[in-house]
């Protein structure tokens, strides 16, 4: 079942891979990030060109360029990223994608689907990308393929 688009996932994991690294602040190169995450250079390096043009990330080109965080890590919510790689209304979208799916004309999944959202959306509020990157580093959880 997927909720969040190939983009959204590359994304994620993108950025989780930037901030399980050695310092927040050294550039990562995206030809080395898309090789190690196993992610199309061209795709990955439009997902992270969306991700610079929403003010988290910066970019810098050159041989020792890449991309690092505009934001510091632990000011970047989950909530934030996540309208960021899917829209502002990723939050409101319908499970089955129809469109004016609501109260007054739900789809099957709508009563379910907005519980499981709000819960999400909950989480998301108060999980930072740092948080993410702490306990990706200390459980060893796996980024790559």
């Amino acid at each position: 079942m997927r909720v969040i688009s190939k983009a959204g996932e590359y994304g994620l994991r993108a950025v989780l891979y930037m901030v399980s690294g050695s310092t927040e602040q050294e550039y990562v190169n995206i030809r080395e990030m898309s090789e190690k995450l196993d992610i199309s250079f061209h795709f990955l390096t439009k997902i992270l060109q969306n991700l610079t043009q929403k003010g988290l990330l910066r970019s810098y080109r050159g041989p020792n360029g890449g991309v690092a965080f505009l934001v510091p890590p632990d000011k970047i919510y989950l909530t934030e990223l996540i309208k960021a790689l899917e829209g502002d209304d990723f939050f409101d979208k319908c499970l089955l994608g129809l469109p004016g799916c609501g109260a007054q004309q739900p789809c099957p999944m709508h009563d379910f689907w907005k519980e499981v959202k709000e819960k999400l959306k909950t989480e998301f509020e108060r999980t930072t990308v740092a948080d993410l990157g702490q306990s990706t580093r200390q459980n060893r959880f796996r980024l790559m393929p």
